[in-house]
This record gives C-alpha cells, structure tokens and sequence, in this order.
C-alpha cells in the first residue's frame, strides 16, 4: 500500500518540470536572424532547429508554420557573438577560449497583443583553441546556442 502511494505521489510530476494549460497546443517560432556579426552563418538555422526540438520533442507542444495557427509565438534575433581567450597558460597562449552568444526574444499568446516576456538571453562554453579551433569554436557555439535555448524554453514553460 505504501509503495502505491509513493508511486502515486511521483506520477504527478512532469519529468521535464513543465506545465502547459490544455488549451495551448501549438507553437511558432519565427525565424532568429544572425545580427551578431560573427560570421558564422548558420547560427540563425542552429539556433531555431535547437528551439524546435525543445518544444517539440520535450514538450506536447506541435509546431505551427503559420503564427495565425499557433497558441504560442517566439521571435527574436541573435544580437551579440563572441570568441575570447579564457584561460591564459604561463607562455601568454590561450589555453581556453569561450565563445558567449546573446539573444533577445519575446514569448506571447497569439491572442494578446503585448508579449508574456521580451529579454535577452546568452549562453556561453569553452574550448581548447590549441586542439581544434575551427571545430572546438563551432562546436562550443552549438553548446552555447543548447543554453540559450535551454532558458528560452524553462522561461516560457516553467513559469505556467
């Protein structure tokens, strides 16, 4: 009896820690432009796959190609980018980099006019320059555009 009611008590929390009212069911998200400057031409497509895949594949949420359609909008655009020295060895060298990416993005219902939320976001990782630059930057560009969307998706979901 015990065991049934500890059980019980576990099923009603989500795994994920997100709650969704039942008559949101759909979500758009616009396309996040790269203003950054970084020369990294895909950060916009990294970006709004990962974003897709959050609230698509973690969530019930189906995804709306039209933002009529949607119960939920996101937009915005990549504004910052950078790829610094971290960590610097005794010679003066980088012995790691870290690349920090910045985003601003709203979140509202399509049937109100001022959005829920409208901030910026960033998401910063390391790499050894030393190892692999061109792929240790890519790489932790990706890691960082994972945080971003991280917090855009705990932000619009965790708070309900």
């Amino acid at each position: 009896m015990l065991l049934i009611f500890a059980m019980s008590g576990c099923l009603q929390y989500s795994f994920t820690g997100i709650s969704i009212p039942s008559n949101v069911r759909t979500v758009y998200i616009s396309y996040f432009v790269d203003e950054s400057g970084s020369g990294m031409g895909d950060l916009g497509d990294i970006l709004n796959e990962t974003l897709i895949d959050r609230f698509v594949n973690q969530s019930r949420l189906r995804l709306s190609g039209n933002p009529e359609d949607a119960d939920i909008i996101f937009e915005g655009r990549i504004t910052g980018y950078s790829n610094q020295p971290y960590t610097v060895g005794g010679d003066d060298r980088a012995e790691l980099n870290q690349v920090q990416i910045s985003v601003n993005s709203s979140f509202r219902y399509t049937e109100e006019e001022e959005p829920e939320w409208d901030k910026s976001f960033s998401g910063s990782f390391q790499y050894d320059p030393n190892v692999d630059p061109i792929d240790g930057e890519n790489n932790a560009a990706q890691e960082a555009l994972n945080r971003v969307a991280d917090n855009m998706f705990n932000d619009a979901l965790g708070d309900w």
